[in-house]
């Protein structure tokens, strides 16, 4: 269970990261093309992956971790059109009812056994979400944060962004489970993703005339070990339930949010709504009974 709950913590971390970038006027796209040479660094130091163990790799396995190599970056890039286009708060409600998606997954694809404790988690996990996403008028302070963020537009553009995000959030769920199959060999997997990733947004980054920003690059190694420590333990936490991939999912997701309320309105002064509260009440109960008994 430790690992489940260090990767919530160092998710909610990076959301804080990224909140906290746009008030000190950080580029995104430059501190996340750091974040991924961070990572690999971090991955080589840390878990010492064996590349020889690719060799052995099956062609799923190769799936895989070229999927995740480019979803990492494309996704973020659509997250950044998402928000230009539709908003912070639309974007944000695409991402999180991406967890829609993996939990199919576990009983479609991973084969996961459907109980009544775990149907009624379920209901309670999506529950809590639609209460978690509630959002206040923008009264409280964090809101001068987000002032960049446009008006939501309408049209074709817009709703092909949210798509993006909400199926690319979720594919990425199920590829990191799928990962987590392979063992101790997920680590060679893990480096090479992460290097796909960093060479693919820096060549978008180059094309894109980047005028580089040394504390946008500086900011990307904070990044890189709080978005490295997120991915592993996510991984480490599927191999711990290997059989109960929707508490994973859901504990993920809604642990985030919720955390991410609680930090919101602890640290940022957010008003935290009665509906978001029992959202949280909501998100306990989800846990409690898709915990393996």
């Amino acid at each position: 269970m430790h690992t489940l709950i260090l990767s919530v913590t160092f998710s909610v971390l990076v959301s804080v990261f990224l909140k906290l970038a746009r008030r000190y006027q950080i580029q995104i796209g430059q501190a996340i093309a750091m974040n991924y040479v961070t990572a690999c660094v971090l991955c080589l130091w840390l878990l010492q992956p064996s590349l020889a163990s690719l060799g052995r790799q099956t062609p799923e396995g190769w799936l895989v971790l070229v999927l995740l190599g480019v979803l990492l970056p494309f996704v973020f890039l659509v997250m950044a059109s998402a928000v230009r286009h539709a908003g912070i708060v639309l974007s944000d409600t695409a991402q999180r009812l991406s967890l829609i998606i993996p939990i199919l997954a576990a009983f479609l694809v991973f084969h996961e056994a459907l109980s009544i404790a775990k149907a009624g988690g379920i209901l309670l996990a999506l529950a809590a979400l639609g209460c978690l996403l509630q959002r206040r008028p923008q009264t409280a302070s964090i809101a001068a944060d987000d002032t960049a963020a446009p008006h939501p537009g309408t049209g074709r553009k817009v709703w092909l962004t949210l798509l993006g995000v909400w199926l690319g959030y979720g594919v990425i769920d199920i590829l990191f489970k799928q990962m987590a199959r392979t063992g101790a060999g997920f680590t060679s997997t893990l480096l090479l993703s992460f290097l796909l990733a960093g060479v693919l947004l820096g060549v978008w980054l180059l094309i894109q005339r980047t005028q580089w920003h040394g504390r946008s690059l500086a900011s990307g190694i904070l990044l890189g070990a709080l978005n490295f420590s997120n991915i592993y333990f996510y991984i480490r936490a599927h191999q711990s339930f290997p059989e109960n991939p929707t508490l994973v999912f859901a504990a993920m997701n809604i642990g985030v949010i919720s955390i991410g309320t609680l930090v919101g309105a602890g640290v940022f002064r957010e008003r935290l709504s009665w509906v978001q509260g029992l959202g949280i009440a909501l998100a306990i109960g989800a846990i409690v009974l898709l915990f393996p008994r």
